[in-house]
């Protein structure tokens, strides 16, 4: 099968986690008799110093003629340190999911076993937790205006949400959980927000049509505490743009760390698969960021874009195979660990790369 794939490095350690994405995707490719062709487009900081624009034309052009894309992360202590500048590298993400129709972002936080101990909770809370998140991402505050008034004393952004938004991505999240647990936990504020309100009006209707699947409401504040007292009750959570951006951040810890956790962002066209961390700047260029949650992004992107499952099963099974060998990055590691098996950005990828020919011989035997 032959694909074309645009990779978006961005900023900080976008660069290196995704060289060894596609380093995966490059044996995948081999392994399986496929035809994988890359071009590169620069976002983010790295565009505005280019170009002056986070999101330029050139990108956005090649963006919406390929068949998948793989991106890093954008961001810059340059603007985290001065909230007055005007153009932000954050502002190439916004307007490339509003452009490219990407209104639903997956984020699966599964459990590797093998790092039952680099979380904080205890291993008898977690073992066992899988969890599919929903998160619209085209509305809410993010999207809805904003600006200051009052000689700019006082700012305001505007959570906003539409039914068909809402819809739409219920209609997903209802058809996952068909394939899992048959469970959907939608998260919202209904008891202060009218956009929650909507939200929650919209989801019950919705949920009429898949009387196979249960329908619970939690409130995002005892969700949150949730995910930590008892991670295994949910199934597939679904909610909006502001609760999903915080309630994935925190089931981090469920996986161990945000260097493990990929996602997807998809529409009806292209698919966007990254990473959920940051650009990572106070790690950038040491070589220990961790690059499996952009080598579990690839396997999303090969799944979901592509209908790879077999391929897409086989870079989760050569994830595992490493991590059952003993091999971390640092921020998965437990002190006590043989150091030799604490690998840096590179070789870790090399070595899932490694395993994916291992993995499909042994398939075949």
């Amino acid at each position: 099968m032959k694909k074309r794939i645009i990779i978006l490095p961005g900023d900080g350690i976008g660069k290196e986690v995704t060289t060894e994405g596609k380093k995966v995707l490059d044996k995948i490719a081999e392994t399986f008799g496929h035809q994988f062709e890359y071009d590169y487009a620069s976002i983010g900081h790295e565009a505005i110093e280019a170009t002056g624009n986070p999101l330029p034309d050139e990108t956005l052009e090649k963006l919406k003629k390929c068949d998948a894309i793989l991106f890093g992360a954008v961001g810059h202590p340059t603007y985290d340190n001065d909230p007055t500048l005007k153009v932000r590298p954050e502002q190439g993400l916004l307007k490339m999911r509003k452009e490219l129709g990407l209104y639903a972002n997956l984020r699966p936080i599964k459990l590797f076993d093998e790092l039952l101990g680099a979380s904080s909770i205890k291993p008898e809370i977690l073992k066992g937790s899988d969890i599919l998140f929903f998160r619209e991402l085209t509305g809410d505050v993010y999207f809805g205006e904003k600006g200051r008034k009052d000689d700019r004393n006082t700012a305001y952004d505007l959570m906003i949400y539409q039914r068909f938004e809402v819809e739409r991505i219920a209609h997903k999240a209802f058809q996952a959980a068909q394939t899992r647990k048959k469970k959907v936990t939608s998260v919202d504020k209904a008891n202060v927000l009218e956009s929650s309100r909507l939200w929650r009006e919209v989801v019950q209707e919705i949920g009429k049509q898949y009387p196979d699947v249960t329908l619970e409401h939690q409130f995002v504040d005892a969700a949150a505490m949730k995910l930590i007292q008892t991670p295994r009750s949910f199934d597939v959570v679904l909610t909006g743009n502001l609760f999903g951006d915080i309630l994935t951040d925190e089931a981090s810890q469920i996986a161990g760390s945000m260097g493990m956790l990929a996602s997807a962002s998809v529409g009806d066209k292209v698919g966007l698969y990254e990473p959920i961390h940051g650009s990572a700047h106070d790690i950038t260029g040491k070589g220990i960021a961790n690059p499996l949650a952009s080598i579990l992004s690839a396997a999303l992107l090969l799944d979901i874009s592509f209908g790879m499952k077999e391929e897409s099963e086989t870079v989760i099974a050569a994830v595992e195979s490493v991590l059952k060998q003993g091999f971390r990055t640092g921020d998965i590691a437990d002190t006590s660990t043989d150091k030799t098996k604490i690998l840096n950005t590179h070789v870790m990828g090399s070595e899932v790369a490694k395993n994916i020919k291992k993995i499909k011989s042994f398939a075949q035997a």
